[in-house]
């Protein structure tokens, strides 16, 4: 069960953890009363994520040109979802963006903290950069202390951020939290750090022991505690190829790679990202489940090109949903130059057909469990994608 932005803060808020001055925004004609200064900026407040890509960040000067701004976010639909509100904010000049969240690592069954260096929307295209620490004993400040360390901080942004990390605790123990985000927390040049944006996930099993999150819940009228919604963005109205990632960074890069080798993305699913851990390992194989029998309903998808980098379920397990979703074996063919044998060719027998590229655990079992349905698991990004585009000419002659 996510929170929203402004709830999110709400919590750190009282917490401790410094936010910037913030008013909800229910309707543009809220902003003629405005008690923030501005210049200020205003958030569109949504479940899912990549708000500033698509426009649902905007920084305004004056009431005029913020109630233009907000009528244009209240109607900006992001990734099939619209804002109920709006989160105006104080304009804040960060020197320096850092990561730092806590969640569960459900193989050890301890909590994990994670920093990075690099923050914003940067982060998913930093994924090597990302240090964690597991919690193995009872915490303290040296938990804290040894992830801003790995961080590579020197001087007081140790004490400072250590501070931050200890408060992030302290709530996501609190409240029986799968994860607390903080990306990114600002730095100014001064050496103040302040959480520039928030996300907060309650463990579903656990959201009745805490009455004060669902009073959160209930300011917003007619809302409730919800993941993120599946949600399949289409593309081009004449493309053959649908695109299933996990990450906003992920999905572009390989959405240019599509367009770049002469291929027509008709739609993509962003399964989410995992540096900012929004799915359990349930959730993210309830959504590869769903949206891949979402995507084969539609007969203009002739391939889908599956890419996919995931330490939280395993890539034989990943293997087996896709090879559950295959309506029957496909026998041995190969016809196609330049293309692998056994890499669903067979267009004649089965529509969509199959690139996969995984990366994570247990690649060997996910190849073999692949291959009994004639689909090879590729390593190599520009290969699959190579593939994809063939395949989807092949169909279109």
């Amino acid at each position: 069960m996510d929170l929203l932005e402004y709830q999110a803060k709400e919590l750190f808020r009282a917490m401790g953890i410094p936010v910037l001055p913030s008013q909800r925004i229910e309707r543009p004609k809220d902003l003629k009363g405005l008690i923030i200064p501005y210049p200020v900026v205003l958030k569109s407040q949504v479940y899912n994520g990549e708000r500033g890509r698509v426009g649902g960040v905007r920084f305004v000067e004056n009431t005029i040109d913020a109630i233009a701004a907000a009528q244009t976010i209240f109607n900006l639909s992001i990734m099939g979802e619209y804002p109920k509100v709006l989160l105006a904010e104080a304009k804040y000049d960060a020197d320096q963006e850092f990561y730092l969240a806590i969640t569960l690592n459900r193989s050890v069954r301890r909590p994990v903290l994670l920093g990075s260096r690099k923050g914003g929307i940067d982060v998913e295209m930093a994924i090597d950069q990302m240090q964690h620490v597991v919690v193995e004993q009872e915490f303290s400040a040296y938990y804290a202390r040894r992830l801003v360390l790995k961080m590579g901080l020197e001087g007081k942004l140790i004490e400072a951020v250590s501070s931050i990390v200890e408060k992030m605790y302290q709530l996501f123990m609190q409240n029986d939290l799968d994860l607390i985000e903080i990306n990114p927390l600002g730095v100014s040049t001064s050496g103040e750090v302040m959480a520039l944006d928030g996300k907060v996930t309650v463990n579903d099993d656990a959201w009745l022991r805490h009455p004060h999150l669902e009073a959160l819940i209930t300011k917003l009228e007619g809302s409730s505690p919800q993941s993120s919604d599946l949600s399949i963005v289409p593309m081009e109205t004449d493309g053959q190829i649908a695109i299933v990632c996990n990450g906003a960074g992920l999905t572009m890069a390989t959405t240019d790679l599509v367009y770049q080798a002469g291929g027509k993305p008709i739609s993509f699913l962003n399964l989410g990202s995992e540096t900012r851990a929004d799915s359990s390992p349930t959730q993210l194989k309830h959504y590869l489940k769903e949206g891949l029998e979402q995507i084969a309903q539609n007969k203009q998808v002739k391939v889908i090109l599956i890419n996919l980098i995931s330490n939280l379920v395993s890539c034989d397990e990943i293997a087996e949903i896709i090879a559950s979703s295959l309506k029957r074996p496909i026998p041995k063919t190969s016809s196609l130059k330049g293309i692998r044998p056994g890499t669903l060719i067979a267009q004649a027998t089965r529509s969509p057909a199959m690139i996969v590229r995984l990366v994570g655990g247990a690649c060997d079992l996910a190849q073999s469990k692949l291959a009994t349905h004639q689909i090879s698991l590729l390593d190599n990004l520009d290969e699959a994608v190579t593939q994809a585009v063939a395949i989807a000419k092949l169909g279109r002659g």
